[in-house]
């Protein structure tokens, strides 16, 4: 398969690559179908690319290097929604934004990724934790929470 983006131009996908989110993601709830590409520049960094909207990737982190203690509870619906199972590879990723210079990370929308089953979710917690964490940039190419 070949994905159209315009941050990365055409990229060669199998079908194996793709992630199905059956809720889509918030503000996106249509796009169902995703893939996960590198950031060429940043290798903190990962693009959730739309296989159906070439204009749609969204930077993506781990939150273990930015906030080793970040935790997530996950409910019966979603977890169902994932069909884990005890054998499977689960990732928290936590999307990017952008305000001016400031690279902000958003705690409350996480997205789960079952990727032995190849589905994500992205759930909304309601712990008081930031909407968007500073974060920045160091002159090394990497990210770090914002003291």
């Amino acid at each position: 398969m070949l994905v159209k983006s315009t941050r990365f131009g055409s990229v060669s996908a199998n079908d194996e690559d793709v992630l199905v989110f059956p809720n889509g993601l918030i503000g996106f709830e249509k796009t169902k179908h995703w893939i996960i590409l590198p950031d060429r520049d940043n290798s903190d960094v990962a693009w959730l690319q739309a296989t159906s909207q070439p204009q749609v990737a969204l930077p993506i982190v781990s939150p273990r290097k930015f906030i080793p203690d970040y935790k997530v509870t996950v409910g019966q619906r979603d977890l169902a929604i994932l069909q884990t199972r005890s054998v499977d590879r689960i990732f928290v990723m936590l999307v990017l934004s952008k305000t001016g210079k400031t690279l902000t990370a958003n705690l409350r929308g996480p997205i789960i990724l079952n990727l032995t089953q190849r589905i994500g979710i992205q759930t909304v917690i309601t712990e008081p934790l930031p909407l968007a964490l500073p974060l920045v940039q160091t002159t090394q190419g990497t990210i770090r929470v914002a003291a």
